[in-house]
């Protein structure tokens, strides 16, 4: 019997799941909305530059911007229809990006056109690693950092183990979940183009064993010759992490400042995976994707296909909400991000959309003074020390944090926010801590 016990990582936490509402749930198309809204900042890197012009007719899948260096994808057309307007749009950093005013056909079936497929006998490393930014895929977990960036192996390294991220510790979201019952064989059509752009030997995919279903079905569909096995790993909080996954899966650590190829390993979510294997025997670009939508303010919850740049509102209409709207988070609500303004749109990095209503949230009367009680350091799954780090934030010593303490190791999961008893809103300090510092190293490369 496999022991679940030791493949894991020290420190973490165990948040209520509220998986149930909807990992039942099978994935269901998204009403296309009469208007689609288009930021040009969909990801980490350079945003995508826009080819077209207002008033101009699209097709379903056109590229309407296109790469705008190494580190930017493409943005294509979700729906057939006109531009009505380039404009400023919301984004949800709050700033505002250029972004284009879709409007859809009414009488458009909305298919979309094959392009040039990228031939898995006989395309190179650099054709499949092209045909992935020409589909404008991402990190589909949340990140959206350019899968392309990504799959590039520097000089030197070797890429021993690919391993495919079906973890989705995040409460409440089930997007990968179904994912993985619903598109297995998308899964393992994307697994044989990254095997060839990584060069691995071997691929894991890491499921939690909240999700043994999935975990099943994969296992049972397995083709016979893809050197594949599923391993799954015990529920905590952040195991989707990749440094937290190659540990419990592999047993090594990623340095600090390092990235998984520096022990050997690939890490790709298993939704991106299958856009992958969707779209690249294909040519298409990424149109769509799966979202998650519940919440105890959302009456139809469900996993939904969802055209990007839906907007949210729309999305909320379609939904519909239980009562007075308190809080809306893009992603979980670990690592999500609270929305300020509802007339953003879905991007490619949205994997959840989390509502509650004002009777729903429970907020803390005030922030109290940090008690040492150190929850936070047994929390932390990088052994950071959030409390002083949180101190020193404070009094505004972020290059001190960044040198002696490791803040940039710090990716936001939110571990030691959560079990804080005096409500710290620790996360928050080092978001904004880390943004400083690395704006100061930026104006001193520039100077």
């Amino acid at each position: 019997m496999l022991n679940l016990a030791s493949k894991t990582f020290r420190h973490g936490i165990h948040p209520p799941e509220h998986k149930s509402e909807t990992n039942g749930l099978p994935i269901r198309q998204f009403p296309f909305a009469p208007l689609i809204i288009l930021p040009m900042v969909q990801h980490i890197g350079n945003p995508s530059s826009m080819v077209v012009r207002e008033g101009e007719e699209v097709l379903r899948g056109q590229v309407l911007a296109q790469a705008d260096g190494y580190v930017s994808v493409p943005v294509h057309a979700p729906i057939s229809g006109v531009i009505r307007k380039i404009a400023n749009v919301p984004t949800i950093s709050g700033k505002m990006a250029t972004g284009i005013f879709l409007e859809a056909f009414p009488s458009s079936t909305q298919e979309v056109q094959m392009g040039v497929p990228v031939e898995l006998d006989s395309a190179s490393t650099d054709d499949i690693l092209q045909g992935i930014q020409d589909a404008g895929i991402v990190g589909l977990g949340g990140a959206a950092f350019p899968t392309h960036v990504k799959l590039k192996i520097p000089q030197g390294k070797q890429c021993q183990v690919l391993i495919i991220n079906g973890i989705e510790c995040e409460p409440f979201l089930t997007t990968d979940h179904r994912v993985m019952l619903e598109q297995a064989p998308d899964i393992f059509m994307g697994i044989r183009y990254l095997l060839k752009a990584t060069g691995a030997e071997r691929v894991i995919i890491g499921v939690e064993a909240n999700k043994q279903d999935a975990a099943d079905h994969l296992k049972a569909h397995i083709p016979k010759d893809l050197p594949l096995t599923v391993q799954v790993v015990p529920v905590k909080y952040p195991m989707g992490s990749e440094k937290m996954l190659i540990t419990a899966l592999l047993g090594r650590e990623v340095p600090s400042g390092g990235l998984p190829i520096e022990v050997g390993a690939v890490v790709v979510n298993v939704a991106t995976t299958a856009e992958i294997g969707r779209l690249l025997p294909t040519g298409r670009g990424i149109q769509e994707r799966v979202i998650t939508i519940t919440g105890p303010g959302v009456k139809k919850k469900g996993n939904y296909l969802i055209p990007i740049g839906t907007p949210l509102r729309y999305v909320l209409d379609q939904v519909g909400i239980t009562g007075e709207l308190s809080e809306v988070y893009m992603g979980g609500p670990m690592m999500g991000v609270a929305v300020s303004n509802l007339d953003i749109s879905i991007v490619k990095g949205t994997s959840g959309i989390l509502v509650f209503t004002n009777q729903d949230i429970q907020r803390p009367s005030k922030v109290y003074p940090c008690i040492k009680c150190g929850a936070c350091v047994d929390a932390c799954p990088l052994f950071l020390n959030p409390s002083r780090l949180g101190i020193m934030a404070k009094f505004e010593a972020y290059d001190q944090m960044a040198e002696s303490y490791n803040l940039m190791d710090c990716f936001e999961c939110g571990a030691c926010s959560y079990v804080c008893p005096s409500h710290i809103p620790l996360v928050q300090y080092f978001r904004l801590s880390k943004s400083i510092v690395r704006k100061r190293r930026a104006a001193e490369q520039t100077a």
